[in-house]
């Protein structure tokens, strides 16, 4: 019986200090001014990593070094990707994520999260609802406007939808 309530106080404790941690990373902050920082982009297949080379294009050169996730079988993302930093310079380690919704964000997104959870590193994800998506979020965006820093829409629709996000209008 004491072997047990040891266990349940331990277990407790161990629960309201990830609950701390969690709150901790999660909580809104100010934005902090920086010289650069480092981006960690993820890129989808087709029309997707057109997206976020396009809006690739309008960062300044602040946010490098860009570090690139692509699926093994997306060649020709690959070679978008290659083609567009050949035009760029400057590069420098990873703490922010950008992504536009490929599925292939919300593993990468929750491993950014944890870095922070842990005590690793502050990682900050920046989400970006697709174009198309004018009233309804994605599966990716119901997942990651919960765990996102900053979550922009394109639409005053979902804009009014979910408060927290930010519209800056047509930005792809």
């Amino acid at each position: 019986m004491g072997g047990a309530l040891i266990l349940a106080a331990a277990g407790a404790a161990l629960a309201v200090l990830l609950a701390v941690r969690l709150w901790v990373v999660l909580r809104p902050r100010a934005a902090v001014p920086r010289r650069s920082l480092s981006l960690l982009v993820v890129a989808g297949s087709g029309g997707h990593t057109t997206e976020i080379l396009r809006l690739l294009e309008t960062l300044s050169d602040a946010y490098s070094p860009r570090h690139y996730v692509i699926a093994d079988t997306d060649e020709m993302s690959a070679h978008k990707i290659n083609s567009f930093e050949r035009n760029r310079a400057d590069r420098n380690p990873s703490t922010t994520v950008l992504c536009n919704g490929p599925g292939t964000c919300v593993p990468i997104c929750v491993s950014a999260l944890l870095l922070g959870i842990l005590g690793i590193k502050k990682v900050i994800i920046v989400y970006v609802e697709s174009i198309c998506r004018v009233e309804h979020l994605s599966l990716s965006g119901k997942i990651l406007f919960h765990l996102s820093d900053y979550f922009i829409v394109q639409w005053p629709a979902l804009k009014e939808k979910y408060p927290k996000s930010v519209y800056l209008g047509r930005i792809v």
